[in-house]
C-alpha cells in the first residue's frame, strides 16, 4: 500500500530520538510537513536537515519541555495561534521507574503532567482546527502495560490507562467530524528509553544490563525487541486516508508480548 500525507502537517512529541525520531522520518517521507517537539534545540537543528522535502515540504522544530507544563502551555498556544495541524502525536519521555510504594503524590501529579495533561491539553488546541477542515488524525503513544501492569512503572501504568480511556470517550464526540483517536500500546523496543530502565533494573538485580535485555528478548515471542521503524510504519497508516474507518483503539504493537485478549 502506498501512502500520501503530501499537503498534511504533522506536529510530533518526543521526536528527537527514538520512536518519536522514526515517526517523524516515516511521516515526511510519506510527504507531510513536520514539526518537531523536544528539548535538545541542536539536536533538533540537526534533525530537521534529515527530514525529507521531495514533495516541497517545510519542516520546523520547537524547542519544549514536557516536564514542565508552564512553559510547554505557552510555547504550544503560540503555535496554534499561527499553525494548523493535520495530524497530531501525542509522545513525550516516560516518567520514572519505580513502584507504587515507591512514589508519593507529588510523582503522581508530575506523571500526570507529563503523559496526560499535556496530551489532552495539545489535543484541546489542535481540534477546533481539525473540526474545521473535517479531517484529523490524533495518536497516542501509549503502552501495553494499560493491559498488563508492570509493577516498577507504577506511573506510567496509571497514567497512561487514563490517557486510552479518555482517547475512548474522545473518539465518540469527534467520529462525525471525520476526526480519528487511536492509541498505540508500545512493547519492547530497541530505544534509548529501554536501554535506560535495563540499567536501572539491572543495577537493581546485581546482573548485566545485557544479561536484563537477553531476558526481555526472551519473553517476547518474536524473540527480540522491535525496531523504530516498524512502530513508525503503524503511525502512518493510523494516519492516512485509508485508516479513516479506525478510531477509539488500542493496538499492541509487541511483537506478541501481550497475553490479554
Amino acid at each position: 500500500m502506498e501512502i500520501s500525507l503530501n499537503g498534511k502537517t504533522a506536529l510530533i512529541g518526543g521526536s528527537s530520538k527514538g520512536i518519536g525520531l522514526a515517526i517523524a522520518k516515516r511521516l515526511a517521507a510519506s510527504g507531510a510537513s513536520i514539526t518537531l517537539m523536544a528539548r535538545d534545540e541542536s539536536h533538533l537543528a540537526n534533525i530537521i536537515q534529515e527530514l525529507d522535502t521531495q514533495s516541497g515540504q517545510k519542516h520546523q522544530y520547537l524547542v519544549v519541555d514536557f516536564s514542565d507544563f508552564s512553559s510547554y502551555s505557552s510555547i504550544i498556544v503560540n503555535y496554534f495561534k499561527k499553525q494548523t495541524v493535520d495530524i497530531l502525536v501525542n509522545n513525550t519521555q516516560g516518567p520514572r521507574s519505580g513502584g507504587a510504594l515507591d512514589k508519593s503524590l507529588s510523582d503522581y501529579q508530575q506523571a500526570f503532567d507529563l503523559l496526560f495533561k499535556c496530551a489532552v491539553y495539545t489535543t484541546e488546541l489542535a481540534l477546533p482546527q481539525m473540526q474545521k477542515k473535517q479531517w484529523g488524525r490524533i495518536i497516542n503513544v501509549a503502552s501495553i502495560t494499560v493491559k498488563e501492569p508492570l509493577n516498577y512503572l507504577v506511573l506510567s501504568n496509571s497514567m497512561r490507562a487514563a490517557l486510552v480511556t479518555w482517547a475512548k470517550s474522545l473518539a465518540t464526540d469527534i467520529a462525525a467530524d471525520q476526526i480519528t483517536i487511536n492509541n498505540i500500546l508500545t512493547g519492547y523496543f530497541d530505544t534509548e528509553r529501554i536501554s535506560q530502565l535495563n540499567q536501572e533494573k539491572a543495577q537493581k538485580l546485581s546482573i548485566s544490563p545485557n544479561e536484563v535485555r537477553a531476558a526481555m528478548e526472551a519473553s517476547v515471542p518474536a524473540k527480540r525487541l522491535g525496531k523504530p521503524e516498524e512502530y513508525a510504519n503503524l503511525v502512518c497508516f493510523l494516519a492516512s486516508e485509508q485508516a479513516g474507518y479506525i478510531t477509539g483503539t488500542n493496538i499492541p504493537i509487541d511483537g506478541g508480548l501481550l497475553r490479554s485478549i
